[in-house]
């Protein structure tokens, strides 16, 4: 077996796509762990001893384990499974737990469970992958952010953190989690601290200003297409000075309501960002007044950008030079099987029928979507 400083990568982390956000976490957590510099001394170690770990930012492609991420899990020391109800059923997950298990490093998979339960035998809750069981891989346990150590749930996370450390480094548990611990403490005081004197200078300003509330509206200027979805949970956030305040707008004729602000604000620039899904971004600098009005337009790539591949699932390959017909366009598919069409906003649908000379398997595409999203062929 390779020894460790002839990995490219401490660890490789295996999740499912709607894991992403927990496997990005997991990433940082690691590579920017510091251990104690007496272990470190002991150990030969830097002071961020796990480092780096791959992270694949976007799921694999159709066709199974490409070679690439074969051979960055043959460079991988550790594998690191992001464990849910997800990836549980994930095929792909099942695919990397399998071949880094046939390339006999068995004992350095290890399991990281962030939803579910280990061995609850019910499909909805069991975190573990099936594969684990058609392996007869050893016993599991697994570091668990739920375990009830602490009746704080984020000490329970920072735990199961350390518990995954420990198990990638072969060091006892305690020897790392004590120091932790007492930092984590420092923390949480240096956090408090901060929070009260945060609450005395708000005290202050509210006491030294007459409050008033303020409203903004948001009006659509994009052609309106009935056939889109309507504006729905829109973040609207306005910064004064180095304070944020933030409300949401479920719908067009609603109003983002701020209230006790103070009245020096008024007739002085206010930043407003407003962030809605389908929308356009805005940034930018108003006069405020306690009625203001914002123009919004709709993101004319969300339903109008059409892209996906013409795949056939019997032979694994994508299909070329294919004509097809999506709302009266004429629209070729290129040597690779990708179909790209941008249609303008007043002809966008959220689902797109899909005509073709080629029988399909599936004849609709549903916004959005991107180079990942497939039309099967028969």
């Amino acid at each position: 077996m390779k020894q460790q400083d002839e990995y490219k990568y401490f660890a490789f982390i295996s999740y499912s796509s709607k894991d992403m956000e927990w496997g990005k976490r997991v990433q940082k957590k690691l590579e920017g762990y510091k251990m104690p510099a007496t272990l470190c001394s002991e150990h030969g170690w830097d002071r961020k001893p796990i480092n780096p770990v791959f992270f694949a930012p976007t799921d694999i492609q159709p066709g199974g384990l490409t070679e690439e991420l074969q051979e960055r899990l043959r460079a991988s020391r550790n594998l690191i499974v992001i464990c849910s109800p997800h990836s549980a059923q994930s095929e792909w997950v099942g695919r990397e737990i399998e071949f880094f298990h046939q390339l006999g490093r068995t004992k350095q998979i290890h399991f990281f469970i962030v939803d579910g339960l280990p061995h609850s035998g019910n499909p909805e809750t069991e975190c573990f992958n099936k594969v684990v069981e058609t392996l007869g891989l050893p016993e599991i346990l697994g570091a668990n952010i739920h375990e009830k150590i602490f009746k704080w749930d984020w000490l329970n996370k920072e735990r199961a953190y350390v518990q995954l450390v420990s198990k990638l480094l072969g060091v006892e548990f305690d020897a790392i989690w004590q120091r932790h611990k007492r930092l984590l403490i420092q923390k949480v005081i240096a956090w408090t601290v901060g929070v009260m004197v945060v609450l005395a200078a708000l005290f202050y300003m509210w006491h030294s200003n007459q409050p008033v509330d303020v409203t903004i509206r948001l009006n659509e200027t994009s052609v309106h297409n009935s056939q889109l979805p309507p504006l729905k949970d829109a973040a609207v956030m306005m910064t004064m000075d180095n304070e944020t305040k933030t409300d949401t707008v479920h719908a067009v004729d609603e109003t983002a309501q701020f209230t006790n602000i103070p009245s020096r604000f008024i007739n002085n620039k206010v930043r407003v960002r407003i962030d809605c899904q389908d929308f356009l971004l805005v940034d930018t600098a108003i006069v405020l007044t306690k009625e203001a009005t914002i123009d919004i337009q709709r993101n004319p790539d969300v339903y109008g950008k059409i892209r996906f591949r013409l795949w056939n699932p019997h032979t694994e390959q994508a299909i070329g030079n294919s004509k097809l017909e999506i709302e009266g366009h004429e629209v070729l598919s290129d040597k690779d099987g990708l179909v790209q069409l941008t249609l303008p906003l007043d002809q966008q649908r959220p689902v797109y029928k899909v005509i073709s000379s080629v029988p399909l398997e599936t004849d609709s595409i549903f916004m959005p979507c991107g180079e990942d999203d497939v039309i099967l062929t028969k």
